[in-house]
């Protein structure tokens, strides 16, 4: 074959078949599970590498329901002012566990050091419409607030109407038997 005949296989190969023939598979059978070499296949095929035991998380407080959980964590995290925003995502690290707790320490962190959301007095307000299990999908529940978003120093969100959000929220129990969100990806 020519040189432009093998690259247009191989570019056809890959999008066909993705990368996926360029990833090693994932150990078989005969690595033994929790061996180095399985560990390694398995980081390489999916560019994680797994633990070997992950310590049992914990948060304060937890509610009886999933549901409960998820409406009181939603509603905190849509109602604040730039004041009281990066104390109010650290509440809510203390009281969620996983990615939920990540993506709020994280937003704390970024709202403590954000001068234009302190000069312009930005404030959120909303409610917690909806929450409801997603078919299909252990423990995921799509939730739906409706949000309004002011300003007292500035007037860029002047005339703002309130919108519709969804986020997509994961809830766990733990071994104290309540329930606290553990993931949680807004998705408008």
């Amino acid at each position: 074959m020519r040189r432009r005949q093998v690259v247009a296989v191989i570019t056809a190969a890959l999008a066909l078949g993705g990368c996926a023939g360029l990833v090693p598979p994932v150990p078989s059978a005969t690595a033994p599970r929790g061996s180095t070499a399985a560990k390694l296949a398995i980081a390489q095929a999916t560019h994680e590498y797994p633990a070997s035991s992950t310590p049992r998380q914990t948060a304060a407080g937890g509610a009886a329901t999933a549901a409960q959980a998820i409406r009181a964590f939603a509603s905190a995290y849509i109602n604040w002012t730039a004041q009281t925003v990066p104390r109010q995502m650290l509440a809510l690290a203390r009281r969620s566990i996983g990615q939920a707790r990540s993506m709020v320490v994280l937003a704390a962190a970024q709202t403590a050091g954000d001068y234009e959301l302190q000069r312009g007095g930005v404030a959120n307000s909303g409610t917690v419409e909806a929450v409801a299990a997603l078919a299909g999908r252990r423990d995921q529940y799509a939730v739906v607030t409706l949000e309004r978003t002011t300003a007292t120093n500035t007037d860029v969100y002047q005339g703002l109407r309130p919108a519709w959000h969804v986020t997509v929220a994961t809830a766990t129990e733990l071994a104290t038997g309540q329930w606290v969100v553990s993931g949680w990806q807004p998705e408008s």
